[in-house]
C-alpha cells in the first residue's frame, strides 16, 4: 500500500510551530494529515520524514497545512473537542483499528488499554493496543493521551508524561499527584 501511495504522490507537506510552548511539527500527504511530532528539531524531524517517506520531497509549506495548524491551534486554545481533518494513518491495519477506537474516547474523558482492547473485540489485547499506542504517529488529533492505566495512573506517553498531564489538563480532566482523579 506505502508503494502505491508513492508512486501517486511525491510531495510531503511540513510546517513547524510552537503553541503553548510545545514546538509541533506536522507533514501531510495525500491530503491528510500523516505526522505529528513533539519537540523536534527541523533536521530531527526532516529525518524522520525520509525514514517514512524515503522517495517523497519534503516541502516546507503552511499554506498547504493551515488547516491542520487551525485545529491544532483551536485544541490548544481550548475552542476544539474534535479532529475533523483528513488522516493518513502510518501503520499496520490492527494498529489503524486501535487508533480509529481512540478517536471514539470523548474530549475531557479517558480510558484503559483494557477498554480499548474490548472496543476492539480483543479483550486480551491489552499489551498489543499498548504497542500500537506507542506508534501512533498523530498524537493529540488520535488522542492516546486519554489513556491512563487501569487504577487511573498517567502511564507512558511520546511526548513525555508532563505533556500528557497538560493535555488532559486542558480537557478539563483532574490529576492528583500521577492519576486521574476519579469523578465519583
Amino acid at each position: 500500500m506505502q508503494k502505491e501511495i508513492e508512486r501517486k504522490h511525491n510531495n510531503v507537506y511540513y510546517s513547524i510551530f510552537t503553541i503553548a510552548n510545545i514546538h509541533l511539527s506536522i507533514a501531510s500527504i495525500n491530503g491528510g494529515l500523516a505526522i505529528i511530532e513533539f519537540n523536534q528539531g527541523e533536521e530531527e524531524f526532516l529525518n524522520t520524514l525520509n525514514r517514512y517517506f524515503p522517495t517523497f520531497k519534503l516541502v516546507m509549506d503552511d499554506e498547504k497545512n493551515s488547516d491542520y495548524i487551525n485545529q491544532i491551534t483551536e485544541y490548544f486554545q481550548g475552542n476544539r473537542t474534535e479532529f475533523t481533518c483528513p488522516i493518513h494513518f502510518i501503520g499496520t491495519d490492527f494498529q489503524v483499528k486501535v487508533w480509529k477506537a481512540l478517536m471514539e474516547i470523548p474530549y475531557g474523558e479517558t480510558a484503559s488499554y483494557k477498554e480499548i482492547a474490548e472496543k476492539i473485540g480483543n479483550p486480551k489485547a491489552m499489551r498489543a493496543v499498548g504497542m500500537a499506542n506507542n506508534k501512533n504517529k498523530l498524537p493529540i488529533v488520535v488522542p492516546c493521551h486519554r489513556i491512563i492505566g487501569a487504577n487511573g495512573k498517567l502511564v507512558g506517553y511520546g511526548g513525555g508524561l508532563h505533556i500528557k498531564e497538560m493535555l488532559l489538563k486542558l480537557e478539563g480532566i483532574n490529576i492528583i499527584g500521577d492519576k486521574v482523579a476519579s469523578n465519583e
